[in-house]
């Protein structure tokens, strides 16, 4: 049996991608926007768990602080192009620094360390109205204006309507690809076979020459710049941000989102993401029984499948592929 190439699959992806919020409304298309986003963030938190394995529970402060990074700097009269890496160099910088306390705890510890800054951050966001705006938060922010392509207004590309949030969603696709490129790249470079012998067993990875502390400080680092391009995302796509949406539960659904994936697998975040954001969305006709749904599904997948969706494709896989027989012979000539 032929197998398609997995490049074959990635150009029809992206083409479905390109073709999903053509005659779609305003919802559908902010939708779409939500669940590039938390893409970008989940994929980000893959490689310092899934990866690296060192358990964060702070990727919704870091979206956070390259959302009011971006906020404020665009609306200060700074174009987005500007603001949004200077965003996630921000996340990078903070990132480095909250990794820093992986270097002598691990486990649950690690993860309760996350967990303040989760709270420290959303605590400093709320109470520094001169800034921040308090619970308030920050609205009205501008989108982008490309000269040839203003995702603020409506248009017509080859007598295709397309309005505001299409745009955006365009944009929001467009940076999703050049960072999963990046990423894929990393992953498959020397880095990421170092990422996963530190998840393995970090004392081995150490006998064989690894800097175990260089490459715990970039997992993290390297996580958390994609929760501020995440972050400066969603202040143009939204217009609204406050400190209560990045709240811990913020978190805990990337968190969610990998794990439901899998991690460790590079399109497991893609996979979880859609299940997290979209799934409950096309639940919604069962009215108040849909979360009920939701949440068995997901449990049921937990259950049986602890690698997340990812795993079980590998296993439907390895079934469906034809088995390697040895040759008779070969086994009699062993025995000789």
């Amino acid at each position: 049996m032929a197998i398609i190439p997995k490049w074959v699959w990635i150009i029809v992806g992206i083409a479905l991608l390109i073709a999903a919020p053509i005659g779609q409304g305003n919802y559908v298309s902010l939708i779409l926007c939500s669940w590039l986003i938390y893409t970008i963030a989940a994929m980000g938190l893959n490689l310092t768990l899934g990866y690296a394995g060192q358990i964060s529970l702070a990727q919704g402060s870091f979206m956070a602080i390259g959302a009011y990074i971006t906020a404020l700097l665009t609306l200060s009269g700074v174009h987005w192009l500007i603001a949004m890496p200077l965003a996630v160099f921000g996340c990078f910088v903070v990132g480095l620094l909250v990794g820093f306390p992986a270097l002598r705890v691990k486990g649950h510890f690690l993860a309760f360390v996350t967990l303040a800054f989760n709270t420290l951050v959303v605590l400093v966001l709320r109470n520094e109205d001169w800034l921040t705006g308090g619970s308030y938060g920050k609205s009205n922010m501008p989108r982008p204006d490309f000269w040839l392509f203003n995702t603020g207004m409506k248009s017509t590309f080859l007598s295709i309507p397309l309005t505001s949030n299409q745009k955006m969603y365009y944009l929001c696709l467009a940076v999703f690809i050049v960072f999963a490129l990046l990423m894929y790249g990393l992953i498959r470079s020397p880095w990421g076979r170092a990422f996963k012998g530190l998840r393995e067993n970090p004392i081995r990875a150490e006998s064989l020459g690894l800097d175990t502390r260089r490459l715990t400080l970039l997992a993290f680092a390297i996580g958390s710049a994609a929760g501020g391009l995440a972050g400066a995302l969603v202040s143009p796509v939204v217009q609204y941000i406050e400190p209560n949406s990045f709240a811990l539960g913020h978190s805990l659904r990337i968190l969610l989102m990998v794990v439901v994936g899998g991690a460790g697998f590079f399109f497991g975040p893609m996979l979880g993401a859609a299940v997290v954001i979209l799934l409950p969305e096309f639940l919604r006709f069962t009215e108040g029984y849909y979360l009920i749904i939701y949440s068995g599904l997901v449990i049921v997948l937990m259950v049986f499948s602890p690698s997340g969706l990812m795993g079980v494709g590998s296993r439907i896989l390895s079934a469906i592929r034809p088995k390697r027989v040895e040759r008779g012979d070969m086994k009699e000539g062993a025995r000789l």
